[in-house]
């Protein structure tokens, strides 16, 4: 039993899977949460497949040296068939580490929440010697990932 990547604590078979089979997400926060384990498992497919065909952006491909790490949301609400999330995203590409912060927008038609868009701003990490790796280890950067 695979912990889901989304970090809810649920099983991935309980959690986005099955939304990743095509069950509609019930919140813009669930739909959010589906789309970043998409983003950790580099399921292309379905991160189209969420993006509202206005928005959605042609040829779409992911940048599979990117090594999601962890995810925060820090708020989320609908208004009807409106929503919003904003989240905290880290991840690891190459030797350094990211975050992305950003504040989408969904909406909701026939049952389905898509994505329609964002603002995000994306920020290097540079973690001191001595505070906890960002890659989840537990142990120090200096022993780690910065050795």
């Amino acid at each position: 039993m695979t912990t889901c990547p989304c970090q809810s604590d649920l099983p991935y078979e309980d959690c986005c899977a099955p939304l990743h089979r095509g069950e509609p997400a019930s919140t813009p926060e669930a739909l959010m949460r589906s789309r970043y384990s998409a983003f950790v498992r580099n399921d292309t497919t379905y991160v189209a497949k969420s993006w509202h065909p206005d928005t959605r952006p042609t040829g779409l491909m992911l940048d599979d040296g990117d090594d999601w790490l962890e995810l925060t949301v820090l708020d989320s609400d609908a208004d009807g068939d409106r929503g919003r999330v904003r989240f905290r995203a880290l991840r690891r590409n190459g030797k350094g580490f990211s975050v992305l912060e950003e504040t989408s927008r969904f909406v909701r038609e026939d049952g389905h929440w898509f994505y329609l868009d964002g603002d995000s701003t994306v920020s290097n990490l540079k973690p001191g010697r001595n505070e906890p790796c960002p890659c989840g280890s537990g142990k120090k950067f200096k022993k780690c990932c910065a050795a």
